[in-house]
């Protein structure tokens, strides 16, 4: 039987470190029965860029860490090749960034690191792996989720009219996506976090919220519902 795999994209990892809430990702990996995968696109937004920018040197150094200890690991530890991965990568880029233009000019909804952490989804679901992709950016989602809802999210935040030069194609049906507040959820309900008051997971949800991850309040009432 296959691994089972969380990919993970830079801005989830980025919003777990700026909580301070990578222990309990490590945590939450010693549990999982598969693996916590980064493609080197990701190892280069959240550790090799940010290692040389004293801002962002201290999140990069326990990131790092976690790659160090194997709690997240590179493609190659179950016999991928980054450059297939890129590959794949930039055709979905390609395709994706020539969706929408607004005003002759297209827009890119994707960088490097989401479209490889595309790639890599579609290139395990092709191999039989159960995988998810771990993304707080709600464009990505929608890409798998809502395509159809792109356009009026976009138009939303340019505040111009956009045109859909490119037929949305459904491509990523089947990609299932986690952000990092469902993450967290998984960690309290297994006891994994360090603070044990009523009140934490409300804490940390509306932390990550703030902090990195598109949630709605309303979407966290429903999270905490389930509790």
């Amino acid at each position: 039987m296959m691994e089972k795999i969380i990919i993970f994209d830079s801005g989830t990892l980025i919003s777990l470190a700026m909580n301070g809430l990578l222990p309990e990702l490590k945590a939450l990996g010693g549990i999982f029965n598969g693996k916590f995968i980064i493609t080197q696109e990701v190892k280069r937004e959240v550790i090799d860029h940010p290692l040389n920018v004293k801002k962002f040197e201290l999140d990069a150094l326990k990131i790092k860490e976690l790659l160090d200890e194997k709690v997240l690991e590179m493609p190659g530890a179950i016999g991928l090749k980054n450059s297939e991965i890129s590959r794949e990568a930039q055709n979905i880029m390609k395709y994706v960034n020539s969706m929408f233009y607004a005003r002759g000019r297209a827009i890119n909804l994707i960088q490097d690191g989401e479209a490889s952490c595309l790639a890599l989804n579609k290139i395990l679901l092709n191999k039989g792996y159960k995988s998810a992709i771990a993304v707080d950016e709600r464009t990505t989602r929608l890409l798998g989720e809502k395509p159809e809802n792109l356009k009026n999210l976009m138009e939303s935040k340019l505040h111009m009219n956009i045109q859909v030069k490119t037929k949305i194609l459904r491509d990523f049906d089947g990609f299932v996506f986690l952000r990092s507040t469902e993450l967290m959820y998984v960690a309290y309900k297994k006891g994994l976090l360090k603070i044990k008051d009523k009140n934490i997971l409300d804490a940390i949800l509306y932390a990550l919220k703030f902090k990195g991850a598109a949630i709605s309040s309303e979407e966290i009432e429903e999270i905490k519902k389930i509790n």
